[in-house]
């Protein structure tokens, strides 16, 4: 097997930990013989501050994942879920473990149908589920685009959006589900520190409600803990906000660089506000993901065929991805360097 080079297959955030992280994984490393915070109330607090709202109103979590599970889990009561696709894989996985079922509308150029997804609400629909910006499209929806959404929902339909990739995104171009998380209760918001804050490793995430909504969450964090070691690191980055910013942009410059690159080789690809970008080679997906393979390149396909999900890495890894991308568009799919044959 070829030596993988370059993960890109994961969404990774391949900056540098922010400051203060690697300090306060130390310290905590010398008290996770402790109960401490158990129920992440200083952790709760901070972000409270940091988004402006009152402490009742977040939830913190191990992960945006275990998030949307307790969510689900919590308030879909074995109606229907609608969702985008594609969009995040686990969306359907993660409402059936909920006793829901999921009813996927189509995107309509590469972006959310929220026409169309208003349209598929019913008397079952219990939640809509909405990922902005969408994974693995990269594409988003504005404020005024979910405020007249919202204008056609019943009152009873939750809506939860998924903000994972919102920091890499330009927030002209970008709803800010936060504050309409403030002013309807019907909406609520999960953040992850797994992306642009670089904790993937750690899993924290915290989630932004209606008090009402934390409050029926709450029984579940008993079993969905965040550990000291990641609470610690969260503080930390929190602090470091400057540079997560500075980061970031760094991140959105270098993806869309690469997405010109795609644009000249004649790839209509979306215009991404993530970190990764999403192709579309029809049959030939897996052939393409191959041929990355052998050059030590990790991409993958996504579920049903639906195209190739290419992480945003490093200058060197984006620069040998567009010559591999040419190269699969020329036909000329011999002679790539194994890494392993050195």
């Amino acid at each position: 097997m070829p030596t993988v080079r370059h993960q890109l297959s994961l969404n990774e955030n391949f900056a540098p930990p922010l400051p203060g992280v690697r300090e306060a994984i130390v310290h905590a490393a010398d008290r996770v013989n402790l109960t401490l915070d158990a129920m992440s109330s200083g952790l709760t607090s901070a972000i409270a501050e940091h988004v402006g709202l009152d402490s009742s109103e977040v939830f913190v979590g191990p992960g945006s994942g275990a998030l949307l599970q307790q969510f689900l889990a919590t308030f879909a009561g074995g109606g229907e879920i609608v969702h985008a696709w594609p969009s995040f894989e686990m969306y359907p996985l993660l409402v059936r473990c909920a006793g829901a079922e999921p009813v996927a509308v189509p995107l309509r150029d590469d972006a959310h149908d929220l026409d169309a997804m208003a349209d598929a609400v019913t008397d079952r629909t219990k939640i809509v589920l909405l990922c902005n910006p969408n994974n693995p499209t990269g594409t988003t929806f504005r404020e005024d685009e979910l405020r007249a959404f919202l204008s056609r929902l019943p009152s009873g339909v939750r809506v939860l959006i998924d903000e994972a990739y919102a920091d890499f995104a330009d927030p002209s171009a970008i709803a800010d589900g936060i504050r309409l998380a403030a002013e309807d209760p019907r909406v609520s918001v999960v953040r992850t520190f797994s992306k642009s804050h670089g904790l993937l490793g750690l899993r924290v995430g915290y989630l932004v409600a209606d008090e009402a909504v934390v409050t029926a969450l709450t029984p579940g964090s008993y079993f969905f803990r965040v550990s000291t070691v990641a609470q610690d690191a969260a503080l930390a980055a929190l602090r470091a906000e400057g540079v997560m910013r500075k980061q970031c942009a760094e991140v959105a410059a270098e993806r869309d660089r690469v997405h010109d690159g795609f644009t000249e080789l004649g790839l209509d690809v979306p215009r991404s506000h993530g970190n990764f970008h999403w192709l579309r080679f029809g049959e030939a997906n897996d052939d393409f993901v191959r041929l990355c393979d052998e050059s030590g390149v990790q991409v993958r396909t996504l579920a049903d065929g639906a195209g190739v999900r290419v992480t945003v890495g490093s200058a060197e890894a984006n620069d040998l991805v567009l010559e591999l991308t040419r190269r699969f568009l020329s036909g000329d799919r011999a002679g790539t360097a194994r890494p392993d044959s050195a």
